[in-house]
């Protein structure tokens, strides 16, 4: 196993306090990622350095509310902020989504000693990563990792993959099973003896994740990194949906990111056609209204997704059955959509560029495979299901679905 320096944590990560400090943080992240982008994907280049800067924004504490020294902030606000940062580079933006997930799960659902160790050190620049999904199994949470007691305490075996944040993360959650067959996430430090991670990531897209595999080889586990999740949802919550928005606005942060280089491709490097008549590649009617078409397909994903984490912040705000559904369905709807708008932007927006925009230097091409690898975490055609269903029988999927 390959292993990557541990990133150190801040000693004491800024708090942002208003969304406005929370968005200028994530815009001065995103323009110091940026010009990156197209050397990490090529080179699959962990981004050590990037990872570590963004512990130091005070980004990584946003989830955390504010009496434990967070940024408290609003769905609305963690959703654009990682749309802006995945529009720069959609691998950086895509790597701490299970971290906001995982702060989430220790807000509802931790106790007051595991809130003071873990979300206290998330406040001074700690990251979580991610060790859920194993190969080979019937769905993503199907998972053979049993958590068993021995006489000298508790005890981790498994293997892991699609560990995205993992190998640089300050911790590692690892889904698991204990002895009674309930969930469980385990928060291993990333340093306890045992646990390794590979950078064995070879997709084609979303590079820089390094989302490879993750060994478990007898590790010991303290009880109080053990996060014990409710064995039975006697009604449904946003707690999936929330990490589903994070998905969509890591495509929709891509379509955008896509539709604006190829912009400033066509302006710099395309050349006219000889029967447009025209000086400026932007003056032919024809590529005006292409890019004017694309534009309406990614505001109209953008609006998608800002309803979506509206929805949410209405349901946590009142957590009636209708309105908790509403925010689930009006996810799934964003998810659907911003996937769809990602692929085809991507793909689309080189149509106007000419033969200079397959050339390898540019790496336009990135766009398209991020997007073709993220999207297909999980299936859009049960987006759409869903959403059927519920228009046309009133059905909503049961709080058993933990992906919607």
């Amino acid at each position: 196993m390959s292993d990557a320096v541990l990133q150190p944590r801040a000693s004491q990560a800024p708090r942002l306090g208003s969304p406005a400090e929370a968005l200028a943080a994530a815009r001065a992240f995103a323009a110091e990622v940026a010009p990156g982008a197209v050397e990490r994907d090529r080179e699959r280049r962990v981004p050590v350095a990037e990872l570590e800067a963004l512990g130091r924004t005070g980004l990584l504490g946003l989830g955390v509310p504010v009496e434990r020294g967070g940024g408290g902030a609003s769905a609305a606000t963690i959703v654009e902020v990682f749309r802006i940062i995945s529009a720069a580079d959609p691998a950086i933006g895509q790597v701490p989504q299970n971290h906001f997930q995982l702060v989430d799960a220790l807000v509802r659902y931790g106790d007051v000693a595991q809130k003071e160790l873990l979300l206290g050190d998330v406040v001074r620049g700690a990251r979580f990563g991610n060790a859920w999904s194993e190969r080979g199994g019937r769905h993503p949470l199907d998972t053979r990792t049993i958590l068993r007691a021995t006489g000298s305490g508790l005890r981790l075996d498994g293997r892991k993959y699609y560990s995205t944040g993992a190998l640089t993360a300050q911790w590692v959650p690892v889904l698991a099973l204990d002895e009674d067959g309930l969930r469980v996430f385990v928060f291993l430090p990333r340093d306890v003896e045992g646990l390794a991670v590979d950078q064995d990531w070879t997709a084609f897209g979303q590079r820089a994740t390094i989302s490879g595999t993750t060994v478990l080889d007898g590790v010991e586990v303290r009880p109080q990194w053990v996060l014990r999740m409710p064995a039975v949802k006697q009604r449904a919550d946003t707690f999936a949906s929330f990490a589903q928005v994070l998905h969509a606005a890591v495509d929709v942060g891509i379509a955008r990111g896509a539709l604006a280089e190829a912009a400033r491709h066509l302006g710099t490097r395309s050349r006219t056609w000889f029967e447009a008549a025209v000086e400026r590649p932007a003056d032919e009617p024809y590529v005006v209204a292409h890019f004017g078409r694309l534009e309406v397909r990614v505001r109209a994903a953008e609006a998608l997704l800002d309803a979506a984490a509206r929805g949410l912040d209405a349901a946590a705000a009142d957590p009636r059955p209708e309105l908790v559904d509403a925010a689930r369905l009006g996810v799934a709807a964003a998810r659907a959509c911003g996937a769809e708008v990602a692929l085809e932007v991507t793909s689309d927006a080189l149509d106007a560029l000419g033969s200079s925009a397959a050339d390898e230097a540019y790496g336009l091409d990135r766009h398209w495979r991020n997007a073709r690898t993220h999207t297909l975490h999980d299936p859009t055609r049960w987006k759409h299901v869903h959403l059927g269903r519920n228009l046309l029988d009133g059905v909503v999927p049961g709080p058993d679905n933990f992906l919607i």
